[in-house]
């Protein structure tokens, strides 16, 4: 963090504003890009001081986010994530529809409890169907097991490292201080900024695009193949009609030398040529 640090007084570093301002200007630009080509932004932040920030923006961009503890394996073993939230959708049908109230207090109370917790852990990435695109970090230290996670997945990470972190965990590293909620606020505010930004400069879908289900006869999400034109070619030069066929002419008498011209005949064998 040596480059990071503007000075030291009173034994405490001092974080130099202007490369958390540069760090802040990538990060942005970075979130944007990933945005608009469609992809998922993860925010994390578990701390204290973080989870109330974290999750008041994710929801305002309409991004996912941890901010109760993140679960071993979220990212590695995201599909028993999926079948943990598949389980949340159950005991909430059971709970919509009133069968809940066919099962003993007892087994009302447990199928409760499950629902809670399941909710409070995984609540924030129910809607993630695919890994992310990018995963924001505040206080990469704290939250080692998601660093490790992106990393051997290769999704790329941005975090908000103190003056205690290591900026060689992540790929676009923020100088500020973790620890302080008005910091983080400003941090969270300009990233969700850049989501929203991302979000508006993706291509809008265009109408009839989408699957027409069974009605229309093509798989959800995709177009329909679109029929080639018959080629046009070029109209044909006319051509000059072919001529009548000829007559045979009528059994008579030979037509003169005058009226048809005759090849001469080669002469035969033993007869002189004229000199």
């Amino acid at each position: 963090m040596q480059p990071y640090i503007f000075g030291k007084r009173n034994m405490i570093h001092i974080v130099d504003i202007k490369e958390t301002y540069r760090g802040l200007l990538r990060a942005k630009k970075f979130l944007t890009r990933l945005v608009a080509e469609g992809g998922d932004v993860v925010f994390v932040g578990t701390k204290r001081q973080a989870k109330n920030i974290v999750e008041a923006h994710a929801k305002r961009c309409n991004m996912h986010y941890v901010t109760e503890r993140w679960l071993g394996g979220t990212l590695t073993n995201f599909q028993t994530v999926r079948s943990r939230l598949a389980r949340l959708e159950e005991l909430e049908r059971l709970e919509d529809t009133g069968e809940l109230q066919n099962y003993s207090k007892k087994m009302i109370s447990t199928l409760q409890r499950e629902k809670k917790k399941i909710k409070r852990n995984l609540e924030g990435v129910r809607r993630m169907n695919k890994l992310p695109a990018v995963m924001v970090i505040f206080d990469t230290g704290y939250e080692h097991i998601a660093v490790h996670e992106a990393r051997k997945l290769k999704v790329p990470t941005v975090g908000l490292i103190d003056t205690d972190g290591d900026p060689a965990f992540t790929d676009i590293p923020i100088p500020g201080n973790d620890d302080s909620m008005r910091g983080i606020e400003i941090i969270m505010r300009e990233l969700a900024d850049a989501v929203l930004e991302g979000m508006a400069a993706r291509p809008e879908e265009q109408p009839g695009m989408e699957g027409q289900g069974e009605e229309g006869g093509s798989r959800p999400g995709r177009p329909r193949p679109r029929r080639r034109p018959p080629e046009r070619t070029a109209p044909a030069a006319s051509e000059p009609a072919p001529p009548p066929p000829q007559q045979a002419a009528p059994a008579g008498p030979s037509p003169s030398p005058s009226q048809s011209q005759v090849s001469p005949e080669a002469p035969e064998q033993g007869e002189p040529q004229s000199s």
